[in-house]
C-alpha cells in the first residue's frame, strides 16, 4: 500500500505546484486564526496576571508564555521530524488550547501556579505559529521561497491586529456565562487554537515535509534541497552539529536571534520611555500608537521583505535587516521625549526585525536537507524564544541602571557579531548568492 514515504514516480514532480498552492491557502488560513488565539489572549494577559498575581510579576507571568513557546519547539519538532508538519502543527495548537483553559480556571481560582502552568503552555500558539512559516518552504520554488513564508508571516498581522478589538467583546460575553472577568479572552483563545488544529488535521494533506523527503528521494536528484543531511528525526543535539557545519544554516539562525533580541529589548522598554514624559491619562493612548506601527513595521511589509529576499539574496537582506535596526537604534536612543521621532525609531525597528526574520528563516531552511530541517529550525525558534526573553528581562535592569539611550546603545552593539557572520563568505544553494 503507498504511503506518504513511498518513493514515488518521476512524473509526481508535476503534482507539487497544486500541492503547494493549496498549502500556502490552509496555512494563510489557519495563521489568522491561530493569530488571533494569540493576540486576544495576549492582549489582557498582563492585566488578567496584575489582578492574580500582582504588578510585581505580571511581567513574569507574561513572558512564560515567550519562555514556553522557546521550549515547545523542541518537542514540536521532534515529532516534525519522525511524523511530518501536520501531527507537530497540530500537537503546539492543541497544547496551546490546554494552557488557555489552564488560565481560565487559574483566574477563576485565582492560583498563581496554575496561571503561571497555563501561561507557559499557551505558548504552544505562538510555536505553532513560528512554525507555519517553515511549513511555507517545504515545496516552494527555490525562486519563491522568501516571498512564500513572508506572505505566512504577513497572514499573523490580520489576526494580530483584529484580535484585541474582540478581546472586550469575548470579556462581555464570557462574564454572562459566570467566567470571571479577564478570563474571557483566553477561553476563545482555546476555542481558536482547537479550530485551527482541526482543520490542519482534516486538510493539511499530503504533509507538505513528507512530500519534499519523497521528492529528495527520486530522481533527478539535483530538484532536491542543498544542504547537510543528517538522520531523519535527529533531536536537538544532531541539530547543533548540523549548524556548526553548515555556515549558511548557522547565518540564518544568528540573524533570527540578533534581530529578535534587539527588536524586543528595545521594544519592551519604549513605553516605560513614553512614562517619563507624559503623564498618566495619555500614555496608554501613546502606548497604542507607538507600538501599532511598530507592529505595522514588522509584518505589514513582510510581502515586500520576501521578494527583496528573493531578488537580491538571503545576506543582503539581512545586512539591509542590521542596517535598519541600527537606525532605529539610532532614533530612538537619540529621540528623547520627541514621540514622532522616537514613533520613527520603532517602525524602523519592526522593518529591521522583518527582514533578519524572513531572509534568516528563508536561508536556514533551504541549507539543510528535509530530513533534519525541523529539527534545525525548531533549534532557531528556541534560541530566539530564550533570546527574547532574555532581552525582556535584561533591559528593564539596563533601562534602571542607565536610561534608554544606553540601552539602546547595546542592543546596536550585539548586532556586531550578526555583521561579521554576514560579510563572511557563505557558500550555499539559494537564488542569488555567491560562493
Amino acid at each position: 500500500m503507498a504511503t506518504e514515504l513511498t518513493v514515488p514516480r518521476t512524473d509526481d514532480r508535476l503534482d507539487v505546484a497544486p500541492i503547494q498552492r493549496r498549502t500556502m491557502r490552509l496555512l494563510f488560513s489557519t495563521q489568522i486564526i491561530g493569530g488571533v488565539g494569540v493576540t486576544i489572549g495576549i492582549s489582557v494577559g498582563a492585566l488578567l496576571a496584575a489582578r492574580i498575581a500582582g504588578t510585581a510579576v505580571a511581567g513574569v507571568a507574561q513572558s512564560a508564555g515567550v519562555v514556553g513557546a522557546a521550549l515547545l519547539a523542541v518537542p514540536v519538532t521532534r515529532i516534525m521530524a519522525r511524523h511530518g508538519r501536520r501531527p507537530g502543527l497540530v500537537l503546539a495548537y492543541a497544547v496551546g488550547a490546554v494552557g488557555g483553559v489552564l488560565v481560565v480556571l487559574a483566574a477563576a481560582t485565582r492560583s498563581v501556579p496554575l496561571l503561571f502552568l497555563g501561561m507557559l503552555l499557551f505558548g504552544g500558539g505562538t510555536a505553532a505559529n513560528l512554525q507555519a512559516r517553515y511549513t511555507a518552504v517545504d515545496l516552494a520554488e527555490p525562486a519563491r521561497r522568501g516571498r512564500q513564508l513572508s506572505l505566512i508571516v504577513w497572514a499573523t498581522t490580520i489576526g494580530a491586529v483584529a484580535a484585541p478589538n474582540f478581546a472586550a467583546l469575548a470579556d462581555r460575553v464570557t462574564t454572562g456565562w459566570g467566567l470571571p472577568p479577564l478570563a474571557g479572552p483566553f477561553a476563545f483563545s482555546a476555542a481558536a487554537f482547537v479550530l485551527a488544529a482541526v482543520v490542519l488535521l482534516g486538510l493539511l494533506r499530503p504533509d507538505p515535509l513528507l512530500t519534499a523527503r519523497r521528492l529528495a528521494a527520486s530522481p533527478p536528484a539535483a530538484a532536491a534541497p542543498v544542504g547537510v543531511r543528517a538522520p531523519r528525526g535527529a533531536g536537538m543535539r544532531v541539530a547543533w552539529s548540523v549548524v556548526r557545519g553548515q555556515p549558511a544554516a548557522g547565518l540564518g539562525i544568528a540573524a533570527v536571534a540578533v534581530g529578535h533580541l534587539v527588536m524586543v529589548a528595545v521594544m519592551a522598554m519604549t513605553p516605560v520611555r513614553l512614562g517619563e514624559s507624559h503623564a498618566d491619562a495619555d500614555v496608554l493612548r501613546l502606548v497604542g500608537i507607538v507600538l501599532s506601527l511598530h507592529i505595522a513595521g514588522m509584518y505589514a511589509f513582510s510581502p515586500v521583505v520576501g521578494w527583496l529576499t528573493d531578488r537580491l539574496g538571503r545576506r543582503a537582506v539581512i545586512l539591509g535587516g542590521v542596517g535598519l535596526l541600527l537606525a532605529a537604534c539610532a532614533v530612538a536612543g537619540t529621540a528623547g521625549h520627541h514621540t514622532p521621532r522616537l514613533s520613527v525609531g520603532l517602525v524602523l525597528l519592526g522593518l529591521g526585525w522583518s527582514g533578519t526574520m524572513v531572509a534568516g528563516s528563508t536561508l536556514l531552511s533551504e541549507s539543510v536537507s528535509a530530513d533534519v530541517r525541523p529539527s534545525v529550525q525548531g533549534f532557531s525558534d528556541m534560541i530566539m524564544g530564550l533570546a527574547g526573553a532574555s532581552a525582556a528581562v535584561l533591559s528593564g535592569f539596563v533601562m534602571q541602571v542607565a536610561g534608554y539611550p544606553v540601552l539602546t546603545l547595546l542592543a546596536a552593539v550585539a548586532t556586531v557579531p550578526l555583521v561579521a557572520l554576514a560579510l563572511r563568505p557563505v557558500p550555499t544553494g539559494a537564488p542569488g548568492e555567491e560562493d
